[in-house]
């Protein structure tokens, strides 16, 4: 089988071919059909990621396929089952073993690449608005890199929620996919005064930041007493350092969400907030909008898109038939 494996950090991941062995109690073997990429990949091949595989591994976080070897003790799947995975490394290949318990049965009419894309990005911002931040509706959500493969995400299922949207991105291409996915006003993250901006807009109530400074302070702000601020990621290079004061005397709730730790002490939560995304997805609620496609034999190509930030919303690389 072939596998785009990290063998030196800090270096291009290269195609190998590779054997797996049997899945181990508790795993499944998949045929991938599609994996997404995540800013996530280019960080674990910088070993900036807070988890660090050892090496070599092949990358790819999230994935979809089919189910075509069970290991002991797996129950509730069968060979030929369709299925979404998350398992953090593993999906740029043709095959992977995947716990089972990180597998998510797919309705029929979720197509493979659409499963592979939406489970990091969807399920981050489902996870950070309904379970952390309780967004409510009526209520004004300000999203930071609004065209990005998780910011995109965040706009939609705002919407879905019943806030009204605020979305901040550069370029007017960009900030008119995320008009399209649902922003009631955009801002161009280039243009100066976002504060008042977003002023001149009535204020947030919640803050949606996957960039981090100079957008996170401005946007701070600018919320409303008991706002809520959710810190994501910091794809902007520059960590905000949160100013305890603004947050006593506006009564501010800063939290952060980190979605796989869920995987560890609040399973439960993680796998009910998908199995909702993907319902939302399967009844057309939610529109996963993938935007560059590649061949597995070109995923340093679709690697170089990400680094590149040329897209908008998700990459998603395809494996040979």
């Amino acid at each position: 089988m072939q596998a785009l494996q990290l063998e030196t950090l800090h270096v291009a991941p290269v195609l190998r071919e590779i054997t797996l062995p049997a899945p181990a109690r508790g795993e499944l073997r998949l045929r991938i059909a599609a994996c997404a990429l995540n800013f996530a990949d280019l960080l674990m091949i910088d070993g900036r990621y807070q988890e660090k595989p050892a090496l070599p591994f092949t990358l790819g976080m999230e994935m979809a396929g089919t189910v075509i070897a069970l290991g002991e003790d797996v129950t509730g799947f069968r060979i030929g089952d369709r299925v979404a995975a998350f398992a953090g490394q593993g999906g740029l290949a043709t095959e992977a073993n995947v716990a089972a318990s990180r597998c998510l049965p797919l309705p029929a009419a979720l197509d493979f690449e659409t499963a592979a894309a939406f489970q990091i990005a969807y399920g981050t911002s489902h996870l950070s608005l309904d379970h952390r931040a309780h967004l409510q509706p009526g209520e004004t959500l300000f999203v930071t890199g609004a065209a990005g493969g998780v910011g995109l995400t965040a706009v939609e299922i705002g919407k879905r929620m019943g806030a009204r949207v605020i979305a901040s991105a550069r370029g007017a291409e960009k900030l008119e996919v995320a008009r399209q996915a649902g922003a009631d006003h955009v801002i161009d993250s280039d243009a100066p005064g976002l504060r008042e901006a977003l002023r001149e807009l009535g204020g947030v109530d919640v803050v949606y930041d996957s960039v981090g400074e100079p957008a996170f302070s401005e946007a701070l702000r600018a919320t409303r007493p008991e706002g809520r601020i959710l810190t994501i990621g910091f794809a902007g290079g520059e960590v905000p350092q949160i100013p305890a004061n603004l947050l006593l005397v506006k009564n501010l709730t800063v939290m952060g969400l980190y979605w796989g730790g869920y995987l560890t002490f609040r399973p439960d939560v993680l796998t009910a907030s998908l199995r909702t995304l993907a319902d939302w997805i399967a009844d057309g609620s939610l529109k996963p909008h993938i935007s560059h496609r590649f061949p597995l034999s070109h995923a340093s190509e679709a690697l170089s898109c990400l680094r590149e930030r040329r897209s908008t919303g998700k990459i998603v690389v395809t494996m040979a038939a």
